[in-house]
């Protein structure tokens, strides 16, 4: 045992001890578990590594840039160093409140593409089709829209249209409509990840919306903040709880029924494998009984890979309101109405693009916001002071793939991560054409009247110098998946149930168990995944009972 770790495991009292099933994992899909759960009678412990989501600079939107990077807030995992960019070694966002990712992310709602969810069940992961989906988006959702076919307005979710509004997005709405993108009433409607329109946000009240404030507030399942998970228990090839440490003390909680696994597409692999459940030769290599040989844990990660375009322009946006006399104007706003600057998400429109014919679904993401920013040293983010606006670029599908293994068998090392972002010319060749295609739109006439000069990478930067910008400014989006992934062969984690392979009473549900990443941002559908995952283990806890289903 390596100084400084907790002293020996001991048991907790029997009554706190005695529930039904363990959620591991306090962010966006363990919070809809763990709440559903709870909601159908199970008795739910949720044990959460981070500290609690009550802090104001969780919920005032604007503020989102004070706790990305910023280690009160995010566990900020070390990469590898990475040779598709020039060696550079990132920081990857991990949600450290309550709430997960969904306390500290740009809040921008988006479901994805019909056909990524086809493709999920083509691969393997029967019942988690587009038409098979959809109930549970509808079902976690109250939206600003109102209710129809797709949407709902009773859920948990508050999704909400931007309460800051610039005519400059207008622009881009139209300038993308021009250039030949189509425009999309709701692109998170009955056709999503489709064409140009307004963006939303999981906002209440101008307000962020976590996972956290959605299914917590509203839940009878027991909370447990900063308790990091060492191992869960395997018993006769059955999970019967975990062991975890709290306050420098390491205890021991049973769980009747069984244990759901969602501490994310970094962490999940991590525990798993210090678990015993792995790939057997690394964790004999680093010391770990290897209790099921299961080699898929860890591999299979993805991450959405991107740059920006930053222009400066003409008018307002939320860089000149955020400075002097103005940044009062917009403070009264948020006062009293929440809405303007300070309710900003960090995107206002969108637009899904093809970069070539025949594509059954958008390639890359162009996501449009009236405000640019710079990264400084730490990685924070620091607004520029003159009015200008900033797309961001995404490969929607990227093909490179990494892998999440461990560095030693210390429960409290964080997972070593190894992932070249452009590790693929394609993904490269489409992050070019993404950037060629974001400049053409702000070139056409409804928005060329308000840019006053191309920033980044600049107008002189084009051809073989793209490509150079390209992979210099090349960042990952903090959306990894898949390193738990779903499906029906040898390499799949879980089985389309969600149970983890050779364990009983074991699941695992977030984003890890995707087997490819949807189009656009993720916390929509890991938050799905939570909502509907609790489908599937009550589903096998009443067969298991003699109940109907």
């Amino acid at each position: 045992m390596t100084s400084g770790q907790p002293s020996s495991p001991a048991s907790d009292p029997p009554t706190a001890a005695d529930c039904d099933i363990i959620v591991i994992g306090g962010g966006s899909a363990g919070c809809a578990m763990a709440a559903r759960l709870a909601e159908a009678g199970e008795r739910v412990i949720l044990l959460e590594a981070g500290k609690t989501d009550r802090d104001i600079r969780l919920l005032v939107p604007a503020l989102t840039t004070a706790v990305v990077h910023n280690p009160e807030y995010d566990w900020g995992y070390p990469a590898e160093p990475d040779p598709s960019i020039g060696g550079r070694a990132d920081k990857w966002p991990a949600g450290k409140r309550l709430g997960g990712g969904s306390s500290i992310n740009g809040m921008i709602y988006v479901r994805g593409h019909n056909w990524d969810y086809d493709h999920w069940a083509d691969l393997g992961a029967t019942g988690w089709s587009a038409a098979e989906v959809r109930p549970y988006f509808k079902r976690m959702e109250t939206n600003s829209r109102g209710v129809s076919e797709a949407r709902g307005d009773s859920g948990p979710v508050s999704v909400s249209d931007n309460r800051v509004h610039y005519p400059i997005v207008d622009a881009f709405v139209e300038a993308a409509q021009s250039y030949g993108i189509a425009r999309n009433p709701d692109h998170n409607g009955m056709n999503p990840g489709e064409g140009t329109d307004y963006s939303q946000a999981t906002q209440r009240r101008g307000m962020r919306h976590s996972s956290a404030r959605a299914y917590l507030d509203r839940t009878t399942a027991s909370v447990r903040t900063e308790t990091v998970v060492r191992r869960i228990l395997i018993e006769d090839g059955r999970a019967t709880g975990v062991e975890y440490a709290q306050h420098g003390t390491t205890r021991r909680l049973r769980a009747r029924r069984g244990v759901v696994l969602s501490a994310g597409s970094l962490n999940s692999p991590r525990i798993l494998m210090l678990s015993g459940v792995g790939p057997a030769g690394h964790l004999r290599a680093i010391g770990i009984d290897v209790l099921v040989d299961l080699p898929g844990v860890g591999g299979n990660l993805q991450e959405h890979v991107g740059t920006h375009i930053v222009a400066k322009v003409k008018g307002s946006t939320i860089n000149s309101d955020t400075h002097g006399f103005a940044a009062l104007r917009e403070g009264v706003k948020f006062l009293f109405n929440r809405s303007g600057a300070i309710a900003t998400s960090m995107c206002h429109a969108q637009a899904f693009v093809r970069t070539e014919e025949g594509l059954p679904a958008p390639d890359v993401q162009v996501s449009f916001t009236a405000f640019a920013f710079d990264i400084n040293e730490v990685g924070r983010a620091v607004l520029h002071k003159d009015a200008a606006i900033s797309l961001t670029i995404c490969i929607a599908r990227p093909q490179s793939r990494g892998r999440v293994s461990l560095r030693s068998n210390d429960p409290f090392a964080p997972p070593l991560i190894e992932h070249e972002l452009l590790g693929s010319p394609v993904d490269l060749d489409r992050l070019v054409r993404g950037l060629e295609i974001g400049r053409a739109i702000l070139a056409q006439p409804a928005i060329a009247p308000y840019i006053v000069e191309e920033a980044r990478p600049g107008p002189a930067i084009a051809g073989d110098a793209l490509r150079d910008y390209a992979r210099m400014a090349a960042i990952p989006l903090y959306h990894p998946v898949g390193t738990c992934r779903m499906g029906q062969d040898a390499l799949a984690v879980v089985d389309p149930e969600l149970r983890v392979r050779g364990v009983e009473g074991l699941w695992v549900a977030d984003a890890s168990v995707m087997p490819t990443l949807p189009v656009g941002n993720t916390n929509a559908t890991a938050i799905m995944i939570g909502d509907k995952g609790a489908d599937h283990v009550l589903r096998a806890l009443r067969i298991n009972a003699g109940r109907p289903g």
